[in-house]
């Protein structure tokens, strides 16, 4: 299969308990930012706001991937800390639920960080 250009393509990709766990992350996601603009960005699906990233997500051999880039992961450090993280991305271990109502939260720290920085 060719390299996914859609958030849909992208999570088509997959099989299994991974495509799942992607589709409900996507939903939770677009139902926060329902005017967010989707792309693949870095080989991952993104949603952007006035060409700006917002969160990227990612399905892997064991975990999903959710990247809100340094800030959102800083902002909610404590309720993430039982997660592996990387300076700006976190492992969400298939072994566990996902977090939906911290990546609501999260998502919506994102938009909010980036439409204040617009009107400055």
């Amino acid at each position: 299969m060719d390299k996914p250009t859609t958030i849909a393509q992208y999570i088509a990709s997959f099989e299994g308990d991974t495509k799942t766990r992607l589709a409900v992350l996507y939903k939770t996601i677009k139902t926060e930012i329902p005017d967010a603009e989707e792309s693949i960005s870095y080989g991952l699906p993104t949603f952007k706001m006035n060409g700006r990233p917002i969160i990227h997500f990612g399905g892997f051999a064991h975990h999903i991937g959710l990247y809100a880039t340094p800030d959102g992961h800083t902002e909610f450090e404590a309720e993430l800390s039982t997660y592996i993280r990387g300076k700006g991305s976190v492992q969400l271990p298939d072994d566990r639920p996902l977090p939906l109502e911290l990546v609501r939260r999260i998502t919506r720290f994102r938009l909010e960080q980036l439409s204040s920085t617009q009107t400055h």
